[in-house]
């Protein structure tokens, strides 16, 4: 893998980029809607910006990382993969629609491609899909976060996020529903779905909790092989406190991981 393709030019990019700067990349192509967006040059003459999908493809990149968000995937997703290009998402959400997810497995299939999706936001998504091959009699994911991280959506008319002194479970239901009504949460609860056992199986809980400073995602799972649950505390990325840190990091492994000798 010696030239990538990267959609989007925000804090999730300005993360893979700097994670990937050790790298010995032949030439970095960033699809971004802003002429000349800035981005950080730690690949100094190999970077070239494009606003036009076309221009962008043209340059060959052996692999596309998105990390623009839903929209992105909708607009470029097919005709990445349709091209022959693998193509990393990050934004896992979008694919809850299953007309969408569809159209991206038959362009893959038509262009000989994969679409890799990374585990994002939370981890021990590997364990899952393990389980997933001895039978799964239960998933449930927990996604918490402070109150005013809900704010602007619909938590707002189902309790008082200004009044609560404690914790409060405001949705309960499946992951699917999840990524519909509350988007800003659908990447986790559609990669744990995707891993597992699926949209409507998955059961999803969302709180908000004025004891607690960061989103914390926990997942419980029951299965014919192991039962087990993991909690993570994300930190959000200095430049945009609405992504998450290690989603950023996930999508950069990921990319490492098409070339690695060695993959964990």
């Amino acid at each position: 893998m010696r030239r990538l393709g990267i959609i989007g030019a925000g804090g999730m990019t300005q993360t893979v980029l700097a994670a990937l700067a050790g790298t010995s990349l032949d030439h970095l192509a960033v699809l971004c809607r802003t002429p000349g967006a800035a981005v950080e040059a730690w690949f100094a003459n190999k970077i070239t910006t494009h606003t036009d999908l076309a221009e962008f493809l043209a340059t060959k990149p052996d692999l596309v990382a998105e990390c623009a968000g839903h929209s992105a995937v909708r607009a470029h997703g097919a005709t990445v993969l349709a091209s022959g290009c693998d193509l990393i998402v990050i934004s896992v959400g979008a694919l809850a629609d299953d007309a969408l997810f569809a159209e991206l497995r038959d362009a893959a299939e038509r262009g000989g491609s994969r679409l890799i999706l990374p585990s994002g936001a939370v981890g021990g998504l590997d364990a899952l899909t393990a389980a997933k091959l001895s039978g799964l009699h239960e998933v449930i994911y927990t996604g918490s976060k402070p109150p005013a991280a809900w704010r602007g959506t619909k938590a707002e008319s189902a309790i008082d996020l200004s009044g609560l002194t404690v914790a409060a479970c405001f949705f309960e239901g499946s992951a699917r529903d999840a990524a519909r009504d509350y988007p800003q949460n659908a990447n986790v609860a559609a990669a744990i779905a995707l891993a597992g056992a699926g949209f409507d199986a998955t059961k999803v809980r969302l709180v908000a909790d004025p004891g607690i400073s960061r989103n914390r995602h926990e997942i419980a799972v029951r299965s014919g092989c192991s039962d087990f649950s993991i909690r993570l505390e994300g930190i959000a990325s200095p430049s945009n406190p609405k992504t998450s840190l290690m989603a950023g990091f996930s999508v950069a492994q990921a990319v490492l991981n098409q070339s690695a000798r060695v993959v964990i």
